[in-house]
């Protein structure tokens, strides 16, 4: 049986992406074969599908660096016919085929039970943007912060990780602020959990290497002059979860905040995360996630759509999360 994928091959220089009928003998190797239910998008997958990053290594290639479904075959241990199953990152859309299809195959190791809390719509409706929150979240955490310690800073904040981590944090209790260049999206913001809006120009414009004290810490998904102003600013043993480079990935910063304020800049890297850790953030989703706010942040596409919505992600004008219906 034939099974519907949206393919991207590359000619010269040019990255192009339709929607195929593909079998399943053209599925790369994998112990674990999964129905698809849906998938999302996230600015990775937009920069795939528009060839705008170098994210797909090789053509052709079906995109999506995350799914959510159910398993039709397994010979892995622990994943069992008819489990629902989350997958996020690993080689997904980069060097093995993704999540923009209605079936896929793939290694146990890779794959994530979902809870029962979640339909496999919700888990994409969190998808890779919203375990990347939870990893931030999890940062803060282990860096010692607590809602007592002050405000935090949401970079990017109308995107797919800041939206669930302004839900996030606010529901466990911290005071969030969140940057954004839409002004007029302050009321969405506010509904998910934002105490305060601010503009985010003076952050994204070069600043003073260390200014004064206004934040406990951030989840910035910005990078480049962004991050580098929310570290001059972070308090006193503060700490900043960095997670991506919408602005680019350069860091024009100094060292002022890590040996005068004692700040702590923690990496987030959610392709490569172990097991152990992909667990505990997919079981504290499901504890501390509040879905009336998810479900504020999700809106639904199919697959034919994909190009035209990953333009406007890259031009910074889609609010929240995409979840993609490979079956529509």
């Amino acid at each position: 049986m034939t099974f519907q994928a949206l393919l991207a091959s590359k000619t010269g220089d040019k990255v192009s992406t339709r929607v195929v009928q593909l079998n399943e003998q053209d599925l790369m190797p994998g112990d674990v074969l999964v129905d698809v239910d849906y998938s999302t998008v996230n600015y990775k997958d937009a920069l795939a599908v528009t060839g705008r990053g170098p994210v797909i290594r090789q053509f052709p290639l079906i995109p999506g660096i995350d799914f959510a479904g159910t398993v039709e075959a397994s010979s892995f241990p622990g994943i069992a016919v008819g489990d629902r199953v989350v997958a996020n990152g690993w080689g997904l859309s980069q060097t093995h085929h993704g999540g923009y299809a209605q079936k896929a195959r793939v290694r146990g190791e890779w794959l994530v039970k979902i809870p029962d809390a979640f339909s496999t719509q919700d888990a994409m409706a969190i998808g890779t943007a919203g375990y990347t929150a939870m990893l931030c979240v999890l940062a803060l955490e282990h860096g010692g912060l607590t809602p007592q310690s002050g405000d935090i800073l949401v970079t990017g904040a109308n995107g797919g990780v800041g939206s669930i981590a302004i839900a996030l944090l606010s529901g466990l209790g911290y005071r969030v602020v969140a940057s954004t260049g839409r002004s007029e999206e302050s009321a969405y913001l506010r509904s998910l959990g934002a105490a305060e809006v601010i503009d985010r120009t003076p952050l994204s414009e070069p600043g003073a290497p260390i200014a004064t004290e206004r934040w406990a810490g951030a989840v910035d998904s910005v990078g480049s002059v962004t991050l580098a102003n929310v570290l001059a600013m972070t308090r006193y043993r503060g700490v900043v979860a960095a997670c991506g480079l919408a602005q680019g990935m350069d860091l024009p910063a100094s060292v002022l905040p890590f040996i005068l304020r004692n700040v702590t800049l923690a990496g987030i890297d959610s392709v490569n995360a172990p097991q152990e850790l992909r667990i505990q953030a997919w079981s504290r989703l499901a504890r501390d996630l509040d879905l009336s706010k998810l479900a504020r942040t999700t809106h639904l596409v199919g697959l034919a759509e994909l190009p035209a919505i990953a333009g406007r992600m890259l031009e910074g004008k889609v609010q929240g999360r995409t979840v993609v219906d490979v079956n529509a």
